[in-house]
């Protein structure tokens, strides 16, 4: 006999991250943006507004939302300095990201 109700591995605290974090992900020029950012912080590079403004053919405005919808998802931190806010890729989030969906993945049907 089998129970309707699954001990699942899956928590309800994955589902919100895996919703979360898929929703500030799936616009390309966010994935482009959150990559760019991940790779000139791999460089120990810093990055702020107008550099990405300078990297994609972007408006200053579309960059800054699309900036704002990966901060709000919590995939970037931004540390401001002086005047300036410059972007850093948030990697615990990205590996709590990472582990939710491998749990997903290994679900039973």
């Amino acid at each position: 006999m089998r129970l309707r109700k699954e001990i699942d591995e899956m928590q309800e605290k994955d589902i919100l991250l895996i919703a979360k974090i898929s929703d500030a992900l799936a616009h390309p020029a966010r994935i482009k943006i959150f990559r760019y950012i991940m790779q000139q912080n791999k460089l120990r590079e810093k990055v702020c507004n107008k550099d990405l403004v300078a990297y994609f053919d972007y408006s200053q405005a579309t960059i800054s939302q699309h900036v704002k919808k990966l901060k709000d998802a919590g995939l970037i931190e931004v540390r401001k300095e002086d005047r300036y806010s410059f972007y850093y890729v948030h990697l615990g989030t990205l590996n709590d990201y990472l582990v939710a969906t491998k749990k997903f993945e290994n679900m039973e049907s």
